[in-house]
């Protein structure tokens, strides 16, 4: 390859200077340092995920992959649009309001079902559609903000009906409650990514707890509790194993969840 410098210009009567074996050595070193275009180039830094979502884990084995299917199945059971749904069933079935006739708790079932989850859904199918949100599931938190306003107006208009339908104040505080705690993990999720999962399963445990405050309740409800329990817990598990949340995220959505309903149930 020819030489740029046989290119430059030069004075007249210039004299090329002769190039010695020392000069050769320098200029040999000169090149080793430099380094060259392959190796100047520099692998893109992956991205981290953010400390508030962890990342998926890999199924390496069958009991991984079994795993992480029943973690799905366990977290989409227990969505949190169904909660209240699940919790206006339990009232009917374990507290004195078992004794209510069978259309009575028909029609305020449906009702619960229909503005707690039938219209949130519609909305959240709605959203993925104008291309505001990427996944149903809403596993991202910039996706959870208008789903959670949605959900605050479903939970505390569903309280309100049921305030004036003469239900008892308990069961309309298990709702507001639930409003309560979305408000909470709205106001939250616009820093860190708060579990909706966790805070729904634990608002029905406090619930089960105020049905035998309440009383008179149904023989063995503290395996219910119990039962309620256990499942909030593999729940939260299964959040954290498919990278989700992490334990602190369950925890903090656990302690708002219980709370929220628990103390609007006191009024």
């Amino acid at each position: 390859m020819s030489n740029h410098f046989d290119y430059m210009p030069k004075p007249e009567g210039w004299v090329p200077p002769e190039v010695t074996e020392d000069h050769k050595e320098e200029v040999a070193e000169v090149i080793e340092v430099i380094p060259s275009e392959e190796s100047a180039k520099v692998e893109p830094t992956q991205k981290e995920s953010p400390s508030d979502v962890p990342l998926q884990p890999e199924d390496n084995t069958p009991l991984e992959h079994f795993i992480t299917r029943c973690a799905n199945i366990i977290s989409w059971v227990f969505v949190p649009l169904l909660m209240p749904v699940y919790g206006i069933m339990l009232i009917f079935s374990l507290s004195f309001l078992a004794y209510a006739p069978f259309h009575t708790k028909l029609v305020f079932t449906l009702i619960v079902f229909g503005a707690n989850f039938i219209v949130p859904m519609l909305l959240v199918l709605l959203l993925k559609k104008m291309k505001l949100i990427d996944d149903i599931g809403l596993n991202g938190r910039r996706e959870r903000l208008i789903p959670y306003i949605i959900t605050i107006v479903c939970l505390g208009s569903t309280g309100l009906f049921l305030y004036f339908k003469m239900a008892p104040l308990w069961v309309a505080m298990f709702y507001a409650g639930g409003a309560l705690a979305a408000l909470i993990n709205l106001i939250v999720n616009f820093r860190w990514k708060i579990s909706a999962h966790a805070a729904g399963i634990a608002g029905v445990v406090a619930m089960l707890i105020q049905v035998i405050k309440e009383g008179p309740s149904s023989e063995g409800m503290e395996w219910w509790i119990v039962g309620a329990i256990v499942t909030a817990g593999l729940l939260g598990s299964a959040r954290v194993w498919l990278g989700r949340h992490t334990l602190m995220q369950v925890l903090a959505g656990s302690a708002v969840g219980f709370l929220s309903v628990w103390t609007l149930s006191l009024i």
